[in-house]
């Protein structure tokens, strides 16, 4: 310990330099830390070797822990402070103030009367009629108050009678807490826990309030349970006023080798249908050795309604095919493989029924191939497929595609010809005669894909660019072979798109292989930055056919999906395309599929965004799709009303039927310890069903969010939105 005085009564000097000595031989010191004590003040007496008083301008200091005060008395044995007056007292990141303070150095235990408290970590504060220190870590702060808000009147805080700070664990917890907000109790309970940080931790969530058309109002509960650092449980009970109680709960774990994610719903007998309603969604991912893996993903529902009556739960509003996966991966140094089963559940919208997608039991799927063997590159895919279905033909598919090429890459240009062969064997069953068939279907594929890259250097808005000109050739030629006895198990007319312009089939699966005798065209020219950085693009593409498209169609082909042109034409419709970063501000794109045909648009995107500042941002996109009947204004964004007050919303306006498919719209209020957001949403659940969402919540900073929570609604539905009180 070291003694400074500041002024020395003359009668003590001596006695007094002599206790320096002493104090260092204290009992009490050899229990604490390593660190010295310190005391200062403008006046000193007492025994060296038992208590010294201290007066005006007190401080006492001990590793991280200053304390000041008026006047204090230190008793050496007990390694104790006792001090009155003016306290004020910083440690490990708090700060305290109060009239009288008891306070063992060592183990930092005591008290402190009528104090404040500043917790500089996570930014609270409060005060309390006592302050009782169990530990340098933890205190139980006695009838006060807690607030993530600055100054001595807050715009919220929660009063407690008993109030535990963990800083050590980061934990808070609260008995008989009543959380004010503006002078009004909006939230009482018995006992509630916190994080003084943003680790997690066990406890009771704050509840959520919310209401839907279909359910009525809701009202959640969850509990957290934070099993361990890699492992958490949260329990998730939620009330709807027209459908009664369900129960449901989430756990997560995460491992060095493997991950997941389980969720679950149960509603015992629903008020409204009388029925038990479940769902089920889980999904599993595990490394088994360094080259296999395995993986699970399966979803499920009571019934075909259950989107529609919760779409706010674990099945989305659109989602009508429950995917149930699982597999096996294996990746070796040249070769891949992976096994797994695949099935779905149907959720029928009873006005647009869909069909049911074959199972697949099971699907192995082999891969090998090497690069730049003496120039060439080689592959070879292998498949074998069990396709079955409760009411349709069933059938296995057997499938060999190798393939081999010789690139001839060069810095202005390339030239890459290809040769594959599409090897392929059904045998089915469950035919409508009964009769089992076996088919072998054999095609070869001839594709040369060659193009050329200019460079020039130039300029936009005053900053150096080097601008491309890419011209491209794609040509496929595949013979024709009729395929109208083979069963469509997985195959549709793939969307006419720039991918599928350079993809040598016209159809997705394989259970289909076009002929074709075409050559792709497409120009391409960029805006490259010197940071390498695109700062604009156009492109431009038509396929040409040489000879007619006689595979023009597979069973089960989607309705309404754009196929390029007219079957039988001699060339496609052509697709145009730009898409810009103008400024930092402000990004365009625009693409259309235009008929040379008729010489009309039969699907176009137009879309802008501006976004000059965080939190400031509004897209706008044109959308029209002649062959599906769409015709759809899309406007979105985030904006500031005014300096606390945020508008969010979307619009999602069908200019076909008059009326807005799809909208979001809600403010938010941005205080400056507290957020409130009230979201309304109307979304499509069934064709020409819609339900309804009323979001508010009232985030208190530090704390937690009391209501229901409109962000997950926001961010998806709004490109760009920020959360407003996170930088």
């Amino acid at each position: 310990m070291t003694v400074t005085p500041r002024l020395l009564q003359r009668r003590w000097p001596r006695l007094l330099l002599a206790a320096a000595a002493c104090l260092a031989l204290a009992p009490g010191l050899g229990r604490a830390q390593e660190a010295p004590t310190v005391l200062e003040a403008e006046g000193m007496s007492g025994l060296p070797h038992r208590e010294v008083v201290l007066e005006r301008e007190v401080q006492v200091t001990r590793g991280d822990t200053v304390l000041t005060a008026d006047q204090a008395s230190y008793d050496i044995v007990e390694d104790r402070v006792t001090a009155s007056g003016n306290i004020h007292m910083t440690r490990t990141g708090e700060v305290y103030t109060g009239d009288d303070l008891d306070l063992k150095m060592d183990t930092g235990e005591g008290h402190v009367t009528h104090p404040t408290y500043k917790l500089l970590r996570s930014k609270a504060q409060g005060a309390a009629w006592r302050v009782d220190f169990l530990s340098r870590d933890q205190a139980v702060v006695q009838q006060g108050t807690y607030s993530t808000c600055e100054g001595p009147d807050p715009d919220w805080y929660l009063k407690s009678s008993k109030l535990s700070l963990d800083t050590g664990r980061d934990v808070g917890t609260a008995t008989g807490a009543v959380i004010m907000f503006k002078g009004v109790p909006i939230l009482g309970t018995p006992y509630m826990s916190f994080p003084l940080s943003e680790e997690r931790k066990s406890g009771f969530l704050a509840p959520t309030i919310g209401m839907t058309s279909k359910g009525g109002l809701e009202f959640q509960l969850p509990y957290y349970l934070n099993i361990a650092p890699n492992r958490d449980l949260t329990l998730l009970p939620r009330l709807y006023s027209k459908r009664g109680l369900q129960l449901g709960a989430q756990a997560r774990y995460l491992g060095q080798s493997y991950s997941g994610d389980t969720k679950m719903e149960f509603m015992p007998e629903d008020r409204l249908t009388g029925k038990n309603r479940y769902a089920l969604s889980s999904t599993h991912q595990q490394r088994l050795t360094p080259a296999l893996s395995f993986y699970s993903n399966l979803n499920l529902a009571s019934d075909d309604e259950y989107p529609n009556d919760f779409p706010n739960t674990i099945t989305t509003a659109s989602e009508r095919l429950l995917q149930r996966h699982v597999g096996f991966n294996y990746a070796g140094s040249y070769w891949s493989a992976s096994l797994n089963a695949n099935s779905y559940q149907v959720l029928q919208d009873p006005r647009v029924p869909i069909g049911r997608p074959y199972d697949r039991l099971p699907h192995l799927t082999l891969l090998t191939g090497r690069q730049d063997v003496g120039g060439f590159d080689w592959s070879m895919r292998s498949e074998m497929v069990r396709f079955w279905h409760p009411d349709l033909i069933r059938g296995d598919r057997f499938l060999v595609q190798p393939r081999i090429s010789y690139p001839i890459l060069h810095p202005g240009y390339f030239v890459t010809p290809s040769l594959s062969l599409h090897a392929s064997t059904y045998n089915l069953s469950n035919r409508p005669d009964n009769s089992p068939g076996s088919y072998t279907r054999v095609l070869p594929t001839l594709s040369i894909d060659s193009g050329l890259i200019f460079e020039r250097s130039t300029s936009f808005r005053g900053k150096p660019m080097t601008q491309t000109l890419e011209p491209r050739l794609y040509y496929v030629y595949t013979p024709y072979k009729n395929q109208s006895v083979l069963p469509s198990f997985d195959t549709a007319l793939a969307d006419f798109s720039f991918s599928q312009l350079f993809s040598e089939n016209r159809f997705s699966g394989e259970d289909r292989i076009s002929d074709a005798n075409q050559l792709t065209t497409a120009v391409v020219s960029r805006y490259i930055e010197e940071s390498g950085m695109e700062r604009m693009r156009f492109a431009v593409a038509q396929r040409f056919y040489f000879n007619d498209q006689r595979v023009v169609q597979a069973a089960g082909s989607v309705p309404g999906i754009s196929t390029g042109g007219t079957p039988g034409g001699s060339r496609s419709d052509i697709l145009l395309a730009a898409s810009g970063q103008l400024t930092s501000k402000l990004a365009v794109e625009a693409s259309l599929q235009y008929g040379h045909g008729d010489s009309s648009v039969s699907r176009s995107i137009y879309g802008v965004r501006w976004n000059p500042k965080p939190m400031h941002v509004l897209n706008l996109q044109y959308r029209r799709d002649v062959p599906a009947a769409l015709e759809l204004v899309d406007v979105s964004g985030q904006w500031p009303l005014t300096s606390r007050w945020y508008g969010v919303g979307r619009v999602n306006y069908s200019l076909r039927d008059s009326k807005v498919a799809e909208g979001v719209v809600g403010l938010e209020y941005k205080a400056d310890c507290w957020v409130f957001r009230v979201v309304g949403q109307r979304r499509p659940t069934a064709t020409g069903v819609a339900s309804s969402s009323l979001f508010v919540q009232l985030e208190l900073n530090g704390l937690s969010r009391i209501g229901s929570n409109p962000l997950d609604v926001l961010r998806n539905n709004i490109l760009g939105y920020q959360v407003v009180n996170q930088p």
